[in-house]
């Protein structure tokens, strides 16, 4: 078998560009195709100079059909609209689609599930091993504390974030409330503002920052009366989300068709 054929899409973008020199000095894989969107500036330029890696014969295009069909795995960190397009794309390839994409709303990503019949599909709020680790340890705390340690989820990322809480922080939130046994969705705190009352019984709340170039740092706060308990994942630079996209593709490249989490990847589901 020779080396995984892998595509960026949003190549020309700050995670387009970390995922392409993640690709490029990953052995056993090489990269086949960038895909922009229609009309961007990027259109036409070399996928490997606009990331800084030289000069690799490989157009950036705007047509991810003929790019897929010629492919055999895709890293996406775009937006959810576009995410969903190309699982459209992957799944009628029958290719690994390796999804980092965050702003999703509840529900939004049910499609996916149908794409996952025929792709193979692994999306998670965030790549890395280390978050994926630490929502492991969430799951396993909250589990084991009652709710007299209430949960919070603390974020702050850059200030050029679009999308509050982060998918990391739902990510964390989700592995707390599953720990639980409850759903997010009902028990979530996501503004406190004014005269807000004292903080209701086995809530999950996020407090969300952002300025500055802050790639992520995310805690998890379990706090009692006269204890509290943080776990912590900071992260210094943009290529580990990369690296667990590429390690993620490599994992998809052999399996059944299906619908995959990190947690999946990295060995990490019960």
């Amino acid at each position: 078998m020779g080396d995984m054929r892998i595509a960026v899409v949003g190549a020309a973008g700050r995670m387009g560009k970390a995922l392409i020199q993640a690709v490029w000095s990953t052995p056993g894989v090489r990269l086949s195709g960038g895909v922009e969107r229609e009309g961007a500036h990027a259109l036409g330029q070399d996928l490997g100079e606009i990331a800084g890696v030289g000069h690799l014969g490989i157009p950036i295009s705007d047509d991810p059909l003929t790019v897929f069909a010629n492919t055999d795995g895709v890293l996406d960190f775009t937006a959810p609209q576009a995410s969903l397009a190309f699982a459209e794309l992957a799944a009628q390839a029958r290719i690994a689609h390796i999804i980092g994409t965050t702003g999703w709303t509840e529900g939004q990503d049910e499609p996916l599930k149908a794409a996952a019949r025929h792709a193979r599909i692994v999306k998670s709020g965030n790549m890395s091993l280390g978050v994926n680790l630490l929502a492991n340890l969430v799951r396993k705390a909250a589990a084991a504390l009652d709710t007299d340690f209430d949960i919070e989820v603390l974020e702050m990322h850059h200030r050029y974030k679009v999308d509050a809480p982060s998918g990391t922080a739902l990510l964390l939130g989700e592995a707390a409330a599953e720990g639980r046994a409850i759903n997010l969705e009902e028990k979530s705190v996501r503004v406190r503002d004014g005269i807000t009352g004292a903080r209701d019984e086995g809530t999950i709340g996020f407090a969300t920052l952002r300025g500055g170039s802050v790639i992520g740092e995310h805690s998890v706060i379990f706090a009692a009366d006269g204890e509290r308990i943080e776990l912590a994942h900071k992260a210094e630079d943009r290529s580990l989300f990369a690296k667990g996209a590429v390690k993620a593709a490599l994992w998809a490249f052999d399996k059944k068709p299906g619908y995959y989490s990190m947690a999946d990847v990295l060995g990490l589901s019960d």
